[in-house]
């Protein structure tokens, strides 16, 4: 078995872990943090695999920009709970994140050493832009439509609007005036 193998390997199962992980834990700050390593572990899997423009957008737009505005969203409506001996929730996400630190220098620092060359191939992202917005143009603007849907409510209940707390809080003011 070459490195690639093993790195790609250990990669899937550190993808299929961390999601795992994120789909069972019950605070949404956790499984933000634990899919972010398995969205960055998907970005290194396409980086071993020769696609360093999608591995790029893995980790910059998924791993940032949608991680950030749902980790922004989970903390603006999670009730401000403290709660006591946090260290052993902790042990899994510090695992899997030195598990990925280590295949992340191994692939950087580590020749494969192996006989079997990769068929090597680029492409330039004006050449990648052409072919998604020429093919896939509808999907893009749906996608985006629906990003603009999800942001609506997000930035409507961000403001108290139409809340039960709004309504009480009016009708005490009435009351008093």
């Amino acid at each position: 078995m070459t490195l690639h193998a093993i790195i790609f390997y250990f990669l899937a199962v550190v993808i299929l872990a961390a999601t795992a992980l994120a789909i069972t834990r019950r605070q949404g700050a956790h499984a933000i943090l634990y899919l972010i390593v398995a969205f960055s572990g998907t970005g290194a899997l396409f980086l071993l695999l020769g696609a360093p423009l999608i591995a790029a957008f893995m980790v910059i737009i998924y791993a940032g920009a949608i991680m950030v505005l749902f980790l922004f969203v989970i903390m603006l409506f999670q009730r401000s709970t403290r709660e006591v001996g946090l260290l052993p929730r902790w042990i899994p996400a510090v695992l899997l994140g030195i598990v990925f630190l280590a295949v992340a220098v191994t692939m950087v620092f580590r020749d494969p050493g192996s006989g079997a060359m990769l068929r090597s191939s680029s492409v330039q992202p004006r050449d990648f832009g052409h072919f998604l917005f020429e093919r896939y143009w509808l999907a893009i603007e749906i996608v985006s439509i629906l990003l603009l849907v999800a942001l609506v409510p997000i930035l409507q209940f961000g403001r108290g609007k139409g809340t039960a707390g709004d309504k009480a809080e009016s009708g005490e003011q009435e009351g008093h005036a």
